[in-house]
């Protein structure tokens, strides 16, 4: 079952009741500070009560929502940078009851760094590409208007045998070292993804691995689950077969396996100054691959980093840029380098994941998802 697909299109009651769930130490470490002053007047006006949870230590949203009673409230409501939705919808998918959690509504407001989902969303309403205190004030805006739209959600598994899923991204090689990096200049926010991306160029690395992908129309659902974990919870990834058995023949194998980035992406935006995907938000089931072959001269990663902010990379001709939308992914690495989920750090091993098809709710624009925002449309899911 698709919990979204379950539910009709919708909005958040009025008045309605919410828990925010707020990590201070996020960014710059100012966002209790812009919740008080930004936040809380508009919520006001609109009829939105809330309860504040301020989060202590990494991994604390994710038990506090494996634990809460859900039925309390409207929505939850998430104010850091990426990773502390990450841990939320994390948290809601070990529950027991993960199929009837992963409907509570979410809604992401800016409070760290990157924000790049606050920054996709903003720019699925509608608004002008802004940073700080006016991203913070429009995705405010949409919570007091209510409206909700469904979201895809990624699917992951690595060869540990962990499960894990991701609102926004995979990324492998540059952009993953970046935002581990960068971490020691977190005082400066988002500018340190500047910093970092600096540092990386000077010193840039190549990575060696294996990627195949799953293009839009070549879908075939797999006959067997990718493990027995998939039937104790969270839905079946039908696409995928386990990772010790080659890829299906119908997957794309790159041929190349030395690579300087790899990225999954479910949005539009990696922070909110880095368009990334201007070819738009990506239809049901579907999410943007994006990876830069080795050879590529640093000028041109340079050029393709500064066009990035107003989504014009895609016009520098680059030829060890690729672009596909696809379904599914698999990474199989040699050596060195990091995955980044949703800015999170992952442990450098074999993964692969597939999109699971408006999967969550958030406070959006309130449209409904259509393929003609896509370049093309998803496959249907066969039954297995």
């Amino acid at each position: 079952m698709d919990p979204a697909r379950s539910r009709a299109r919708g909005a958040l009651p009025r008045p309605c009741n919410v828990l925010v769930l707020l990590n201070p130490r996020a960014g710059t470490g100012k966002a209790l500070q812009q919740f008080q002053r930004f936040v809380q007047p508009l919520l006001a006006d609109a009829e939105v009560s809330f309860k504040l949870m301020v989060t202590e230590r990494q991994n604390h949203a994710r038990e506090l929502v494996q634990a809460e009673e859900l039925g309390r409230w409207d929505a939850l409501v998430i104010m850091s940078g990426d990773g502390l939705i990450h841990e939320v919808v994390n948290g809601l998918m070990d529950r027991p009851d993960w199929e009837t959690a992963i409907q509570k509504p979410l809604c992401s407001l800016p409070g760290g760094s990157g924000n790049a989902l606050a920054a996709s969303v903003n720019h699925y309403a509608g608004y002008e590409q802004v940073t700080n205190e006016d991203l913070l004030t429009n995705c405010t805006l949409l919570l007091c208007r209510r409206l909700l739209e469904p979201m895809n959600l990624l699917s992951l598994h690595a060869a540990s045998g962990i499960r894990l899923f991701s609102v926004l991204s995979l990324a492998w090689g540059m952009v993953a070292d970046v935002d581990v990096e960068s971490e020691r200049y977190r005082c400066l926010g988002e500018k340190r993804f500047t910093v970092g991306t600096f540092f990386r160029l000077v010193n840039l690395r190549t990575y060696r691995g294996q990627l195949a992908y799953l293009p839009i129309g070549s879908a075939v659902s797999s006959k067997t689950p990718t493990s027995p974990v998939l039937l104790q919870g969270g839905p079946v990834d039908s696409y995928l077969v386990p990772l010790e058995e080659p890829v299906p023949s119908h997957w794309t194998v790159v041929p190349e396996q030395d690579f300087v980035l790899v990225l999954a992406l479910l949005h539009t935006h990696m922070s909110s100054k880095m368009f990334t995907a201007p070819m738009g938000r990506c239809a049901a089931g579907v999410m943007h691959l994006f990876y830069v072959r080795a050879g590529v001269s640093r000028t041109m990663l340079l050029r393709l980093f500064l066009a990035m902010e107003n989504g014009k990379h895609m016009e520098c001709d680059c030829p060890y840029l690729v672009y596909v939308p696809v379904v599914a992914f698999r990474l199989e690495c040699e050596g060195r380098g990091v995955f980044s989920v949703d800015g999170e750090l992952l442990i450098t091993e074999a993964v692969q994941g597939q999109v699971q098809p408006d999967y969550l709710w958030m406070v959006s624009s309130g449209r409904e998802p259509s393929t003609t925002e896509s370049q093309q449309e998803p496959p249907s899911q066969k039954p297995s």
